[in-house]
Formats: C-alpha cells, sequence, structure tokens
C-alpha cells in the first residue's frame, strides 16, 4: 500500500511537468520557428519572431501582436508557451503566430517612444509611427511567410492593444481583423497614469523606473537582456510613498535617465503633448472588424476599453462590426485560464472560458478563415456582476436604461428623495500626511483584488464620509455611466475627491464560496455578512473640476460644484442588499497625494502640504448626488 500511496503522490508531482512537457514536443512537431528582422520604410529593422505551421495542406492566417514587453523567448529552438493558455486553440487552427518587438525595445532598432503618436498627415518615409511600422510589418508578412492565405488580424492585450488600434489605423489590405483588449487609449483622462488629472503614482513609479520594472530605462542598442533594477528599501508601498513625499523626492530617485517620467512632471495639465497621445485620434475610418475587450475590475485599463469602442462607434457610424465585450475581470483575466472570481467575489462560472471558446477565437475564425459564424454577436456583450450573467444589448449603453437621481441625506442616508433642509452637510478633514489608504492590508506591489475588496475599513475613518440606501426590496441593475455631482467647500485651495459605489451584503451571509477553474472541491473564504464590495471608483483632481486644460483654485468656504463621471458599470444590487456611497479626498498611494494647496504638484515642497476640511453639501439649494443607470428592465 505504500508503495502505491508514493507512485500516487509521484505523479501528482509529475503529471504537470509530464504535460508541459508533451506539449511542447508537440509545438516542435508541427510548428518551425522564425526569427526575422523586418525592414521598416526609414531602415529601422524590427526583431519579429514567427511560428509556422508544418502543415501545408493549406494556407493559414497570421496573427500578429506588437509588443514592447518582448517576444521572448529569444533563439530559433527556444519555443513561446503557447501551450498553457487558451491559445493553443490558435495552434489547433494552424495559425501563423508572429510577435514583434516594437521599435527601440528589446531586439528592435530605433528609438522607442512611449504612446508614440499617431500621424494623419505623412509626407515623408521618415514620417513614421506605429501605424506605418504595422502596415510595413503585415507587408513583409504577407509577401514572404509561405502558405499564408492573405489574411492578417492584430491581438493585443494592455500596451500591445494600443498598437492593435494603430494597425487599424495603417490600413492595410490584408489586415481584416483586430482585437484591441483593455487598450491603453488615452493615458491623461481614464489609463494607467491618470484619472481625471489624478496621477497614479504607485503603477507608473513602479512600471517606469529602474527600483521597479525599469520599463522606461534607455535602450541603446538592441538588447535580449532586461534592464537592472534596484529594488525598493521599503517592502510596505503606503510608507514607501509617504516618505517620498513630495513627488520631486521621487524624481530624484529616478535620476535624470528616465524621459517619460520627466515628461510626466513637465506636463501637469491636459496639454497638446498628453492630446497627440490620445489613441482615439487613430479611430477613424476602422476598415478591420473590431473586437474591444475590457474588465469590469481592471485597474489598469478599464477606461479604454469603454471609451476607445465609443469613440469608434461616434467616429465610424453604421460600421458593420465594432463590437464591445466586457467581463467581471482583472486585467488580461480574459486570457487566464481561471475566470471564475476575483478576491472575494464568486462570479458563479468561468467567464474567461467561455468568452476564449464562444467570442474571440470564433471572431478571428470568422474573419481569418471564413468558418463558423460570428454576426449574431450582439453590439455590446456586458456580463452583470451581481445578478452574474451575460447580456446582449444592442448599444451601449443601453437605450432601456434611465438615469435616477440618488440623493446624499443627513443621517448617511441615500434615497431618491431631493433634500429638503434648509442647511446640511457632512464633513471630514483630509490630512496628506494620514490619507486614506486604497485597501486595508499591507502590501508592496499594487493589488488587483482592490477593485472588489471589502470597503469597511474606510467606512470606519473618521476622513470618510458613507450614505447608503434602506434594505433593497427589489433588483436594482446598473448599465451606463455613473455620474457624481457634489456641493462641496473645501478650507484650502485645491482638494481630491474620490467616490466609491459599494455593493453591501446582507449580514445574514455567513462565508463566500469561491470555485476554482478546475472543478475541484469550494474554498471557504472570508465572512461575506455585511460585505462592502467595491463595484466601482473614481476620482477628480479638484483643480480639474471645470476642465482638464484649464485648472482653477477653490475660494476657501464657497460652496463649489465638482461633477465628474464615476465609469461604466453592469452590475446588479440584489434584493436584501444596499446601495452605497462613500467619499473621500485620498485613495493612497494608489493616487499621489493633493497638497491641498493650489500649486504645481508636480513641483511641490513640503510645506506646500496642508489639512483641509471638507464639506459635502446636501440641502435643498446645495443637494449632492450620484446619477445612476438605472436598467428598466
Amino acid at each position: 500500500m505504500k508503495y502505491l500511496f508514493a507512485f500516487l503522490i509521484y505523479i501528482s508531482i509529475a503529471s504537470p511537468a509530464m504535460a508541459r512537457k508533451s506539449d511542447s514536443l508537440w509545438m516542435a512537431r508541427h510548428y518551425i520557428k522564425i526569427e526575422q528582422y523586418i525592414t521598416m520604410r526609414d531602415s529601422v529593422r524590427l526583431f519579429t519572431a514567427i511560428y509556422v505551421p508544418k502543415n501545408n495542406s493549406e494556407d493559414h492566417p497570421i496573427l500578429l501582436t506588437r509588443t514592447p514587453y518582448s517576444c521572448a523567448p529569444y533563439g530559433k529552438d527556444t519555443l513561446r508557451d503557447f501551450w498553457s493558455t487558451y491559445q493553443k486553440a490558435y495552434l489547433d487552427e494552424n495559425y501563423i503566430i508572429v510577435i514583434q518587438d516594437v521599435r527601440g525595445r528589446w531586439m528592435s532598432e530605433g528609438n522607442y517612444m512611449n504612446i508614440r503618436p499617431y500621424l494623419p498627415n505623412k509626407k515623408t518615409r521618415k514620417d513614421v509611427d506605429e501605424s506605418t511600422d504595422s502596415y510595413d510589418t503585415i507587408d513583409w508578412l504577407v509577401k514572404n511567410v509561405a502558405h499564408n492565405n492573405g489574411k492578417v488580424g492584430v491581438l493585443g492585450i494592455s500596451y500591445p492593444g494600443f498598437y492593435a488600434i494603430m494597425a487599424a489605423a495603417s490600413h492595410h489590405p490584408a489586415l481584416v481583423a483586430i482585437s484591441p483588449q483593455a487598450p491603453c487609449v488615452d493615458w491623461y483622462s481614464g489609463d494607467d497614469i491618470h484619472h481625471n488629472g489624478a496621477f497614479f503614482v504607485m503603477d507608473e513609479f513602479d512600471y517606469d523606473v529602474p527600483l521597479g520594472f525599469g520599463f522606461g530605462v534607455p535602450h541603446h542598442v538592441p538588447t535580449s537582456v532586461p534592464p537592472k533594477t534596484f529594488g525598493y528599501p521599503v517592502h510596505d508601498n503606503y510608507k514607501f510613498y509617504l516618505e517620498h513625499e513630495p513627488l520631486p523626492s521621487l524624481t530624484k530617485l529616478t535620476g535624470d535617465s528616465i524621459a517619460f517620467w520627466n515628461d510626466i512632471m513637465n506636463h501637469p495639465d491636459y496639454d497638446a503633448w498628453w492630446k497627440d497621445r490620445d489613441a482615439r485620434r487613430a479611430v477613424k475610418d476602422l476598415k478591420p472588424a473590431t473586437l474591444w475587450v475590457g474588465g469590469h475590475f481592471d485597474a489598469e485599463d478599464n477606461w479604454g476599453a469603454w471609451n476607445g469602442y465609443m469613440a469608434a462607434e461616434k467616429a465610424n457610424p453604421g460600421k458593420a462590426f465594432n463590437k464591445l465585450v466586457m467581463g467581471p475581470w482583472y486585467h488580461e483575466q480574459w486570457a487566464n485560464n481561471d475566470g471564475t472570481h476575483l478576491g472575494n467575489i464568486n462570479f458563479g462560472s468561468n467567464t474567461s472560458a467561455w468568452y476564449q471558446q464562444n467570442i474571440e477565437v470564433p471572431f478571428f475564425n470568422y474573419y481569418l478563415k471564413g468558418e463558423g459564424d460570428i454576426s449574431k454577436l450582439a453590439k455590446a456583450t456586458i456580463f452583470v456582476t451581481g445578478a452574474n450573467e451575460w447580456r446582449n444589448f444592442d448599444q451601449w449603453p443601453p437605450v432601456a436604461k434611465k438615469d435616477v437621481r440618488f440623493y446624499l441625506q443627513d443621517n448617511d442616508v441615500l434615497n431618491t428623495k431631493p433634500p429638503t433642509a434648509a442647511s446640511s452637510y457632512s464633513e471630514y478633514v483630509s490630512d496628506p500626511h494620514r490619507p486614506v489608504p486604497y485597501t486595508e492590508d499591507v502590501h508592496f506591489n499594487r493589488t488587483r483584488n482592490y477593485m472588489t475588496d471589502d470597503q469597511r475599513f474606510a467606512e470606519r475613518r473618521p476622513d470618510v464620509v458613507a450614505f447608503k440606501t434602506g434594505i433593497l426590496q427589489s433588483d436594482v441593475t446598473l448599465t451606463g455611466n455613473v455620474v457624481a455631482a457634489l456641493q462641496v467647500s473645501i478650507s484650502t485651495t485645491d482638494a481630491d475627491f474620490v467616490v466609491k459605489l459599494i455593493d453591501v451584503f446582507p449580514d445574514s451571509l455567513s462565508y463566500n464560496s469561491v470555485n476554482i477553474y478546475d472543478d475541484s472541491e469550494p474554498v471557504l473564504k472570508y465572512p461575506m455578512g455585511g460585505y462592502e464590495m467595491l463595484v466601482h471608483g473614481e476620482i477628480m483632481r479638484g483643480r480639474y473640476r471645470n476642465s482638464l486644460e484649464k485648472p482653477a483654485p477653490f475660494a476657501p468656504g464657497e460652496v463649489t460644484p465638482v461633477t465628474f463621471k464615476i465609469g461604466d458599470v453592469a452590475h446588479t444590487f440584489k434584493k436584501g442588499h444596499r446601495i452605497m456611497v462613500q467619499v473621500q479626498s485620498s485613495w493612497f498611494p494608489l493616487v499621489d497625494m493633493n497638497p491641498q494647496k493650489y500649486v504645481n504638484i508636480y513641483k511641490a515642497k513640503k510645506q506646500d502640504f496642508h489639512k483641509s476640511t471638507i464639506r459635502i453639501y446636501h440641502d435643498s439649494q446645495h443637494p449632492s448626488m450620484l446619477i445612476l443607470p438605472v436598467l428598466n428592465n
């Protein structure tokens, strides 16, 4: 018996490794890898890895990804691990898979530029951007890779999603389908680096600077060696960033070699420099079929998928195939094996596998191979959290939604009745030396789970105010953009406003049951009675309340309207739950701390940081509200 037991343990340990080896052998038997420098019109050469099926009985479509994150592994005998992901489906379909290091990154030549501006009017061969590099790459591939069928698709997640948009702007006739997934669209308004002018310092510093990933380290010659990083002196992000406020302290750590960090520091407002980097400038006259994909709980690029799709809709009225898919996912979760849950929130099924099998792979098969039928795909295929179901809509936002005002009231109440009090407000003191953390735990790296985290820790702080409805007597489903319309006063000349939409679970709940994607036994993880699930939150840097281009100070003590979009949501507040709104003036260190004095924050000094007394008004003359897009059916 003991030998049988030992054998079973050996099999359980060895099986995954054996399976990986078997899959890699399958790849080696069925594919060859070509490493090729492709010359662009200005003579710069881009390093490209091309995986070609050995099956020559038919011609094959090309699926291209252009990336700044490396097409590694390098070397003709080392193969990328496609087989442990859903992309094995493309191998089974005999796709030619192409991955390219973009200009100036890794093994490619040239000068790298973050979010290289799109040039709509090119006059010479020296006028290059990501659309021309896409065109030249596609042109070389269809003319030089044997047994291709002349049809190309471009797939990109996150930053590569930006390159997918630029590929569409190339207008190459062989490009028939693109899928920008969580694309970087506008790094000032809502993606990655800024939200409504507020600087998401933790992600950007960790991403760009040698202390973190070192993405912004200069690239002088083609290399397969990652940049040298140095590590953080403190592995507590709240402590580290608090000790390195104001921002010039972080700038000092970067030295003078991180060009993009310095560009950010020198462009505090939404000026022409930022506008030139808005990918929506390139979505006019879209020719390829376009599938936009994103996640409700994407901490990086939730904004890009929604707003890229809507910009394409507006710029291309009547376009035959411009579709949107939004699921209940963290960044890239739709491309992973497990789409059953995020943090403590269960989605009821493996949403990632459903999307891969029913939407993405059929989309590319239809347009690149002429197989299957994708024509019945709705304009917007949206997963409604809370209800845990996929819904199909003819447009986004849906025609059937109605904007309903939910007013902040005395005694921490939220309801649809306009306030009647002659004078009423909620007050807190925002202290830049004790900012509100974005999560209750101590972390080093920014978490992805904070997008659905329990917000009870924040409600209990004196510098957060909360308002909630009574117990809901029926389901309330929101589908569309949530708008915060606050009436505020502050004792200083600037402040931030964070508004969080929260689903309060019934006290009677016990523990959640999170199902792992491989159908193993459920795991009891977290007490869910009274859980305050963050549905969506957003920040407005107060100085930009009127315009991102032209900031303006507050007049201390003067009641001032602050209105901004929280973002698109698709969520059902179930019967027995409550709707809650939390308002605060810091979200640290997710967002840098506003000094609460009207100065250039990127050049601020320690003495510029001041406490501010914040009042949120909710009386008959100064009603504050959330405008919620309530679905009527």
